[in-house]
């Protein structure tokens, strides 16, 4: 166990991993995982079960269901003097609402003149959206983090496009989804097509998050409910980090049966790390049985995603998908089932932004392992 005292080179080890899977299962790695833009579908995906959709939606619902239930039955408690004063909607707030519907409106439609700058729609739709979303955050609590923590707002914006390009990387593995109406530009256009509106993913979620957090109706009795603590801590963050590595490792061997690990091993990979590092991760509230933030992250992103598929649904260039065992019964183009993924994102988008932009702490002294 001392080697959980060294350093490990997080990024490095998630992006390696993938390949590393394919090498170690003789698989060759092939040029279709390098095409750029990416255009070949090359793996081929199992079919609907009824049986793998029943099992999932049961687990899905044992999962969210006893959280749902807590917030329904729990009534928020009001301190005295606690309840800030809602404000006026800030002019910058109409404005970037403005921007928001004349961004939709050219996004749907197909005006002759607009046609060159036709697939360049999505940023200034998810743009606006951040304005709109700090603004309602500004007029109920009298601060947002655009305003707050302009620096940290900036940087998310930085973060966030090399965050999502890392997702499409892994994507390369499993082909989850694949884009059309982008065979006509060229690798330079797909660049700046997909970076801009990559960038705003972590400022759309995380703001989402801060509005939510205004509404102590959403997180009620969730700060007092199930706690959970290992009794083995330290075991038990290195039996997750080696699970979590190894089902990384393994979706491009196995696809249609690993291919949740693109949105869970990368979420329990960092958090088991800095467990390992005796630092706080996103889960360490949960001993004591507060599970707001992480509610409230997984709503956050979720409410993101319904807005991602539904600007999706009528744009020119987009994303569809292909995904093993569960593809019906669509929303807009995802399997009704694939909304679930939303959930750990969530907490993911928050854990890279504390992970990247906010500094360690140093680890407590531990005892010999």
């Amino acid at each position: 166990m001392k080697l959980l005292h060294g350093k490990i080179d997080v990024p490095l080890l998630l992006l390696a991993l993938p390949p590393l899977g394919l090498v170690l299962a003789s698989r060759p790695l092939v040029a279709d995982y390098l095409e750029f833009p990416p255009l070949t579908q090359y793996v081929r995906h199992a079919g609907f079960s009824w049986p793998v959709f029943f099992l999932l939606t049961v687990f899905i619902a044992a999962v969210v269901g006893p959280f749902l239930v807590k917030c329904l039955r729990s009534r928020p408690a009001v301190t005295p003097g606690s309840e800030v004063p809602c404000r006026s909607f800030p002019w910058w707030g109409w404005a970037g609402l403005i921007f928001l519907v004349c961004a939709w409106v050219l996004a749907w439609s197909r005006f002759p003149w607009f046609e060159p700058l036709q697939i360049f729609t999505f940023s200034p739709q998810w743009l606006g959206y951040i304005v709109v979303v700090n603004a309602l955050t500004y007029r109920r609590s009298a601060q947002c983090m655009m305003l707050k923590r302009p620096l940290f707002f900036a940087a998310l914006f930085l973060v966030s496009a090399g965050f999502w390009w890392f997702f499409e990387y892994l994507n390369r593995f499993v082909q989850n989804w694949f884009y059309v109406g982008v065979s006509q530009i060229s690798a330079f256009e797909y660049v700046l097509f997909a970076t801009l509106p990559f960038s705003t993913v972590l400022p759309a979620v995380l703001g989402t998050c801060e509005l939510l957090e205004t509404y102590p109706r959403l997180g009620a009795g969730l700060d007092n409910f199930i706690k959970f603590r290992a009794g083995r801590p330290r075991l038990t963050a290195f039996a997750v980090l080696v699970f979590a590595c190894a089902a990384l490792a393994g979706i491009g061997v196995w696809p249609d049966l690993l291919f949740p690990a693109l949105w869970l091993s990368p979420l329990f990979i960092i958090t088991s790390y800095q467990a390992l590092q005796g630092q706080p991760t996103i889960f360490s509230r949960v001993a004591a049985g507060d599970w707001r933030r992480i509610c409230l992250l997984a709503l956050a992103a979720l409410i993101c995603g319904f807005f991602w598929e539904m600007w999706n649904y009528y744009s020119l260039a987009k994303w569809k998908y292909s995904v093993p065992f569960v593809g019906r019964f669509h929303v807009f183009e995802m399997p009704v089932l694939g909304f679930a993924g939303y959930l750990p994102f969530g907490l993911e988008c928050a854990i890279i932004a504390d992970f990247i932009l906010k500094p360690k702490e140093q680890p407590a002294p531990t005892g010999p392992a």
